[in-house]
């Protein structure tokens, strides 16, 4: 059986990307996907990059991973993380793909960032069916080769797996940013590689604590603009301009 680690949302987040990790390789799981958004948010996009380059098998593109590297801005916070940066990984950003197709166990997988529509189009688990519905749609972003029967997805920072009609979504929720729990979360994907075969394809999510405290201290330590505003996501976790 093949295991396959996913991990998503990460946003320059060390702590808990490290603490991810170590669980993973505790688990004797040798392959990583990175379902993207690697950078933003956390003070050390430049290492979540590097980390990920190293570790990760394959890695899709996220919107913050987008934004950051495709768009001139004055907004001082996202220069400070474009800076960081540099242009050799700003450049790697933008060669990243928009998904990863597999087969396991006879299932055909597809992992994207945040929808079929492309990176900055957001789709919530509380959304209605139709909406879900169209996760599995293929579109000019995804390619029309391939017909999937599991959508495994991040963005939103909220993990969830539940089936729509007789398909299979879930979120692998977010690493260094989650906004259901205060820990780390990623997927397991379990199953057959390339099997034709159909059987069932083993989902889980794993949710792994990790130092809140030091994530805001070294964010402090780098003087990272919206700090604050970090600060309440990572210990609360809701999402910074949450009214209610």
């Amino acid at each position: 059986m093949e295991r396959i680690a996913l991990i998503s949302d990460i946003h320059g987040n060390m702590p808990a990307l490290e603490a991810a990790l170590a669980d993973v390789e505790s688990r004797g799981i040798a392959r990583i996907f990175c379902l993207g958004d690697l950078v933003g948010k956390g003070p050390h996009s430049d290492r979540a990059v590097d980390i990920c380059q190293d570790r990760c098998e394959r890695v899709i593109r996220g919107n913050w991973d987008d934004g950051l590297a495709t768009k001139v801005t004055h907004d001082p916070a996202l220069r400070w993380h474009q800076e960081r940066l540099g242009p050799k990984r700003l450049a790697y950003l933008r060669t990243l793909p928009n998904t990863i197709d597999l087969v396991l166990s006879g299932q055909r997988i597809r992992l994207l960032h945040a929808s079929p529509a492309g990176v900055h189009h957001r789709v919530l688990h509380r959304d209605p069916i139709e909406t879900l519905e169209s996760m599995f749609d293929c579109t000019d972003f995804t390619g029309y080769g391939f017909d999937p029967d599991v959508v495994g997805y991040g963005d939103i920072h909220t993990a969830y797996l539940r089936p729509v009609h007789l398909k299979v979504l879930f979120n692998a929720g977010s690493v260094g940013n989650p906004l259901d729990q205060p820990l780390a979360c990623y997927a397991i994907l379990e199953g057959s590689l390339d099997s034709a075969r159909a059987s069932l394809v083993a989902i889980t999510l794993v949710r792994v604590p990790y130092d809140i405290e030091r994530a805001i201290q070294e964010a402090e330590a780098e003087d990272m603009p919206e700090l604050e505003q970090y600060a309440i996501e990572l210990r609360t976790p809701r999402y910074r301009d949450h009214t209610g």
